[in-house]
């Protein structure tokens, strides 16, 4: 291999010690349900996730919040730092289509029509806010705590 591509390498690999991933696969929701609910999530702090992940009443919110808290414990143990102290946010939520189970429905006539259920793979990356993103996370709490007063 190159030098180049080694220092490439390496340096993706650096990167990738800073992320903390977690994945869910062939949950059995549709991803366009599921895509509604990570929305609401995206780019936001981990305990104000948790929080708006408790109290959303989509079924979607319950796999999420799951996901969310097998995330926070892939950080702890690859750092061994607590999350509270580690300011953690939400850098990137994937929902992808995942396999599709196809049914038969009786349909009138002698015919039939085919059912589409439809499943998904769920990708949530976690990272440690920077100083500039801190201040940025904070200023948004602290808008929205001045719109609800």
């Amino acid at each position: 291999m190159g030098s180049r591509k080694s220092n490439m390498a390496s340096k993706i690999r650096e990167e990738r010690k800073a992320q903390y991933i977690a994945r869910l696969n062939n949950c059995p929701t549709s991803p366009r349900k599921m895509r509604l609910v990570a929305d609401l999530v995206r780019g936001m702090d981990v305990t104000k996730a948790a929080a708006v992940l408790q109290f959303t009443k989509k079924h979607a919110a319950r796999d999420l919040d799951k996901l969310l808290r097998s995330a926070i414990s892939n950080f702890e143990q690859k750092s061994g730092e607590r999350y509270e102290e580690a300011n953690l946010f939400i850098k990137e939520i994937q929902v992808d289509s995942g396999r599709m189970l196809k049914r038969i429905q009786p349909a009138p006539q002698g015919r039939a029509y085919r059912v589409r259920k439809r499943s998904n793979h769920v990708t949530m990356i976690l990272a440690p806010a920077s100083q500039e993103m801190s201040s940025r996370l904070s200023e948004s709490i602290n808008e929205t705590k001045e719109t609800e007063a």
